[in-house]
């Protein structure tokens, strides 16, 4: 075990950790650190605490100090050049026709190096934009190509629901997300619906996955047979938050659909099929039927070609 403090540099940055020394700077402190990039000037998250080695990625670097009074106002004021940087950057990206966007910059707190970030669909060849920016502000230079998701992390708005964008304001890492999420949670297919403003899958179909995965496998599956109080009839719906189950049950000529608690459906017994959880063995990707289900639906709600549709589609679940 190693003793840190986790500091975050920008908001809803990633938290990285360092030696506390003889400091113990608690949670909301301000402090001077030194980092790969020199000097900086972070928050305190998380105050002194043991964490496994395996955590850490060494060399641990140390706190230098809690920052005093002229260190924030030295922050503040390399926050308060950075629109300026940004107008002068832009400039020159159009005076060299370069096909980049600036997303943003930053300053170290030392002022030895300004970073620029740009999304691009191409690489660019940014060394003369480089050469006059370092003429122009008189310290290194540094363009660094981000994602999507990243430039939405640092531009900041307003998702679906109403609510500032996660990753701007709490997610310190992207965590994978598949369309496969939005099928276990019943959620519609259509990608407009299911993409954040960066043009992804939205990052909150994570959030209560591991949920749905960890329910769904203790329930039958949609079409199997089962034994209800009612007596046998087969599983047509799960919902999956209530843990409940929508069984048709044969009434005569006719049929019945009823709900039951998950406890109190059992299914009948078949060979190759594990008696303790509500799935078979046999393998439950389904993967290959998403596509054509996704391009299908979007097709149909937005009123455009499915070779529209699978355009869309394929913008959506592009990797960085």
């Amino acid at each position: 075990m190693v003793t840190v403090v986790g500091v975050r540099f920008r908001n809803a940055g990633k938290l990285y950790y360092f030696d506390p020394g003889p400091l113990w700077p608690t949670a909301g402190n301000a402090v001077i650190v030194e980092t790969t990039r020199g000097i900086e000037y972070g928050e305190v998250i998380t105050g002194v605490c043991e964490v496994d080695e395996s955590q850490i990625t060494p060399p641990v670097k140390s706190v230098i100090r809690i920052a005093t009074p002229e260190d924030c106002a030295h922050e503040m004021a390399n926050r308060s050049k950075e629109p300026e940087a940004i107008a002068v950057c832009q400039k020159k990206v159009d005076e060299h026709k370069l096909p980049m966007k600036l997303v943003g910059c930053e300053y170290t707190f030392d002022n030895s190096k300004i970073l620029f970030y740009f999304t691009s669909d191409k690489r660019v060849d940014f060394r003369l934009l480089v050469k006059d920016l370092a003429s122009i502000f008189r310290t290194r230079i540094e363009l660094r190509q981000i994602g999507v998701r990243d430039e939405a992390k640092m531009l900041g708005g307003l998702g679906l629901c109403g609510r500032k964008l996660c990753c701007a304001a709490f997610l310190g890492d992207f965590q994978p997300v598949s369309i496969k999420m939005a099928k276990e949670q019943n959620l519609s297919l259509n990608p407009t619906k299911i993409s954040g403003v960066c043009g992804r899958l939205m990052c909150c179909l994570k959030y209560e996955e591991d949920h749905y995965e960890a329910t769904r496998k203790r329930m039958p599956r949609i079409g199997k047979e089962v034994i209800t109080p009612d007596g046998n009839g087969t599983v047509v719906d799960l919902k999956i938050l209530k843990e409940t189950v929508r069984v048709r049950i044969p009434k005569g000529d006719s049929t019945e659909q009823k709900d039951y608690p998950l406890e109190d459906v059992k299914r009948v017994s078949r060979f190759g099929e594990n008696s303790n959880t509500g799935r078979t063995e046999e393998n439950d990707d389904e993967n290959d039927d998403l596509t054509e289900d996704i391009v299908e639906e979007a097709a149909r709600e937005e009123n455009i070609s499915e070779e529209e549709a699978k355009k869309e589609f394929s913008q959506l679940t592009d990797k960085q």
